[in-house]
């Protein structure tokens, strides 16, 4: 999923889900070992070869009786036309609340690093030091229903997710493709964001890169990731080998979200990760739900 425009929209409904953790702590260098042997395709994420773009965030908006500001900056380092990525995410929200006349004031402190690596997941849990691992699923699925370039088909399926190009207009210089997607809008960029907009239950997020280099040396200093434990994660709905749109059993697996109710969606999010489904509310369920609907039926014809 990427013209990344997939993958900004198609993530923002992985991330409702969250995963499962499976196994215990292990060494990282044994973990890294075995993942370098997957021998799955290299993925084009990009139609740029390299590149550092940074970004300020800004948070506002209302919702049952408070109000929400907040603000944050992002990094993102990618190489090998996106194959390889780190992003650091830092961001302050303040929530104020007024509910039957109670007021008090919420700080919320997001320090993230996040990196991609051939389909590879990694997640940096600061505040217990530890690294989380897994097979990314979308990157699972571009691998087998892209042949691992993104580029390609990340229009397809994001129009498939009811996402329609709506014109072009520049970011820093840059012509983008403007993309109105479901709760928002982005533009892209050679299948990387410069801009987003996003409005869930009130909430409007607004993401903006600020300064852009691209095709240009960048050292593998900024792909380093901290000397934390290693922890491998379960994947989602049991990861994707094998999956391929144009066998039985993938169509089968596209069929299973085509034809499912909500209220059978509900219950297998809820068994899949009671965490997440918990952190949930009723339109973002449903929000998910609408776009893996769409997706599936897109990509089954």
């Amino acid at each position: 999923m990427r013209t990344t425009i997939a993958i900004f929209s198609f993530f923002i409904i992985l991330s409702f889900f969250g995963c499962n953790q499976s196994g215990q702590t292990e060494n990282p260098k044994e973990i890294a070992g075995q993942l370098n042997n997957d021998k799955a395709p290299k993925l084009k994420r990009y139609d740029i070869k390299s590149g550092i773009v940074k970004y300020q965030t800004s948070i506002k908006g209302k919702v049952m009786g408070s109000t929400i500001d907040g603000s944050g900056t992002q990094e993102l380092y990618f190489k090998d036309w996106g194959a390889v990525e780190l992003k650091k995410v830092d961001e302050k929200k303040v929530t104020h609340i007024n509910i039957f006349g109670q007021k008090k004031t919420e700080v919320d402190e997001t320090h993230n690093i996040d990196k991609l690596d051939n389909g590879k997941s990694y997640h940096v849990d600061n505040d217990n030091k530890i690294i989380y691992v897994r097979n990314d699923p979308a990157m699972e699925m571009i691998k087998t229903l892209g042949e691992g370039d993104v580029v390609n088909t990340g229009e397809k399926m994001l129009e498939g997710m009811g996402g329609k190009k709506v014109g072009k207009e520049k970011v820093l210089g840059y012509n983008c493709d403007v993309w109105q997607i479901p709760g928002g809008k982005q533009w892209i960029y050679k299948g990387l964001p410069l801009k987003l907009e996003m409005t869930l239950m009130g909430i409007t997020t607004q993401t903006t890169a600020t300064e852009a280099k691209f095709n240009i040396n960048v050292p593998n200093k900024y792909f380093k990731l901290p000397d934390y434990p290693i922890q491998e994660m379960q994947d989602f709905m049991g990861g994707m080998e094998g999956f391929d749109g144009d066998d039985a059993a993938g169509k089968k697996e596209l069929e299973k979200f085509k034809n499912m109710s909500f209220d059978d969606y509900k219950k297998m999010i809820e068994k899949e990760d009671p965490e997440a489904f918990k952190n949930m509310s009723e339109e973002e369920m449903k929000m998910s739900f609408e776009i893996m609907q769409k997706m599936a039926k897109s990509m089954s014809k």
